[in-house]
């Protein structure tokens, strides 16, 4: 009786969001069907569904799955590496921030697309490569944002930890700081998250590996199959999606349950 009340629950709370996708379905359906009429311009959902199931039958998708997913995870690794160290040093003392702060903001703005000629010279044709075009799309949101998680950091909790006795440098950031500016932390790697997802179909567009979700998306777009391109263009969204769930859920409950009911 608990189960059913609680689908009844959720299916009440979702069936606006639904109703919208549904809805959606059928105009994009209907406009493609009976004002394109022309699948190479704009491919109906039954056309995509087909295309769905025959790339899926294939196992080009899995394979392409997996080596998106390798990139992903090598470009998202270097960032969590490379960028908390460094907005914490940022963050913390004030002569790393005067340091390296003109460097940041140098390097910061140049688009993750415009590194792909020196990810090639200095990796070649690998996974790394593209990985990468991802870090270098997903480091400074994870920079940027624990660095000002440190700043904000509260005055009084520093001298209230020492006068508990946490004095070292190294026990104040990490049992006062870090906990205090987590929030902010984690809000950096999820916005990281989703720009490294976006920086995935340029990463793959140079020929890093036979697949990828860019790589083939590319690929049937100069087969002129809209249809798959279509397809790949909505896995990239979902799965970008599932991420930020898998994300968010993990956090939320393991690292940021004492922040329930703070709003709402």
């Amino acid at each position: 009786m608990t189960t059913i009340g609680s689908m009844v629950h959720r299916i009440r709370k979702h069936w606006l969001g639904a109703l919208a996708i549904v809805l959606a379905l059928v105009v994009w359906e209907c406009y493609a069907s009976f004002i394109v009429r022309n699948s190479f311009l704009l491919p109906g959902p039954t056309d995509v569904f087909h295309a769905f199931f025959s790339l899926l039958s294939k196992g080009i998708l899995l394979a392409d799955f997996e080596v998106s997913l390798l990139h992903f995870a090598i470009g998202l690794t270097g960032a969590l590496l490379i960028g908390i160290p460094i907005g914490i040093a940022m963050g913390w003392n004030r002569q790393a921030d005067e340091f390296l702060n003109p460097l940041i903001e140098i390097l910061r703005p140049i688009p993750p697309l415009a590194w792909i000629p020196f990810a090639i010279i200095w990796f070649g044709f690998t996974p790394v490569s593209a990985g990468f075009v991802i870090f270098i799309g997903a480091v400074f949101p994870i920079l940027i944002n624990t660095y000002t998680g440190f700043r904000g950091v509260p005055r009084i909790f520093v001298e209230a930890g020492r006068m508990l006795g946490c004095n070292r440098t190294k026990d104040q950031i990490r049992y006062i700081a870090f906990p205090a500016a987590l929030p902010s932390v984690v809000s950096g790697i999820r916005i990281a998250t989703g720009v490294g997802w976006m920086c995935l179909v340029a990463a793959e567009l140079f020929g890093v590996s036979n697949n990828g979700l860019g790589k083939d998306l590319w690929f049937y777009y100069n087969l002129h199959q809209m249809d798959a391109v279509v397809v790949y263009m909505i896995l990239l969204g979902l799965i970008g999606l599932v991420i930020d769930i898998v994300f968010r859920y993990y956090i939320d409950r393991h690292f940021l349950k004492w922040r329930t009911g703070e709003v709402a």
